[in-house]
């Protein structure tokens, strides 16, 4: 059986499955669709010990708990960030406070600094950021993120010297 027939005869059963693990029809379609993509790239290693449909059944629960993960990720990552974004623009509105970031900024250590002031000043996304550094966007979120934390933690402790 070449890949196409086994695209047509088990499409339907596998976007069924995933129906049943995601709510929405869209990310189960998508979902669908990349497990079909993940099996053409490995079935070199379908050996036929199990049923085809077992095995594309298998990729799609692995597909569908990545996609989850994922998002729970994003969301845990924006809840977490949002009030750490909106300390940081509060120093930054403060004229001072700000002269105290631009130098905290210009004694950090690459790539924070950098990764920091584009994504402040330059406004990139983190895609763009990342491929200024030939890596993932992934990559410069957290870059930014833990750049964002020594910043913070600077400014606490220059608040804290000032109490």
């Amino acid at each position: 059986m070449d890949f196409e027939e086994i695209y047509q005869a088990y499409f339907h059963d596998v976007y069924l499955y995933t129906r049943s693990l995601a709510i929405d029809e869209n990310i189960a379609e998508e979902i669908t669709q990349e497990t079909f993509f993940k099996a053409l790239r490995s079935m070199h290693q379908f050996d036929g010990k199990k049923d085809i449909r077992a095995w594309l059944f298998t990729i799609a629960k692995n597909t569908y708990f990545t996609h989850y993960n994922k998002k729970q990720r994003e969301v845990n990552q924006v809840e977490v960030s949002v009030p750490d974004d909106i300390r940081v623009v509060e120093y930054l509105v403060n004229e001072e406070q700000a002269f105290e970031i631009h130098h905290f900024l210009h004694t950090m250590e690459e790539p924070y600094k950098e990764v920091f002031s584009l994504r402040t000043f330059g406004e990139l996304s983190f895609e763009k950021i990342g491929q200024l550094f030939g890596k993932s966007d992934g990559w410069a979120r957290v870059t930014f993120y833990r750049a964002k934390k020594k910043i913070l933690a600077y400014m606490e402790a220059k608040r804290d010297e000032g109490s």
